[in-house]
């Protein structure tokens, strides 16, 4: 709450129910996407799908793999971020991310989430899904993610996010 007020942090939405005693509950949008074709290639941009999750709720399936997006928009200047799965939602058998829980300082955006389940199970737009812990950086940070050249994922809107790997050069 403090490093919310310093402007060091920023969830928006915020409500005060989210937080934790050491964790800020995240939500899911509305909005999923999965890719259009059955075989990604890393070096080839990979279009997506996107739809939006029915009031009704939407029935992931373990054979797909989704793009999700948190509700909430954040931003963070002086803390490492770490966006990890409840353990309500672990326990439905649902993964939020298959590598990527670790943001960068200066990231500013909604976050997109790597989305697979062991069952099928029903998931419903706004509900809990996962957590952000922020850890402090001693010392300065020299290029803070929103000042990085190359930084591919910056500023990304309340949607899903493909993978840019064929950004990189190899």
């Amino acid at each position: 709450m403090e490093e919310i007020a310093k402007g060091t942090i920023k969830v928006e939405p915020y409500s005060r129910e989210s937080l934790g005693s050491n964790s800020y509950d995240v939500h899911l949008g509305k909005v999923l996407a999965v890719y259009k074709d059955e075989e990604l290639d890393a070096k080839k941009h990979n279009q997506i799908d996107y739809f939006e999750i029915p009031e009704e709720g939407y029935v992931l399936q373990p054979d797909k793999f989704y793009l999700g997006v948190t509700l909430e928009y954040t931003e963070t200047h002086a803390h490492v971020p770490f966006l990890e799965g409840k353990s309500s939602t672990g326990r439905l058998g649902i993964n939020i991310h298959a590598t990527a829980g670790k943001g960068d300082v200066g990231f500013c955006g909604n976050w997109t989430l790597e989305i697979s389940v062991k069952l099928p199970v029903r998931i419903y737009a706004g509900m809990p899904i996962g957590q952000l812990i922020y850890f402090p950086v001693e010392g300065v940070v020299e290029v803070s993610y929103d000042n990085k050249k190359n930084a591919k994922y910056s500023g990304q809107p309340n949607m899903p996010i493909e993978s840019m790997m064929w950004k990189n050069k190899f």
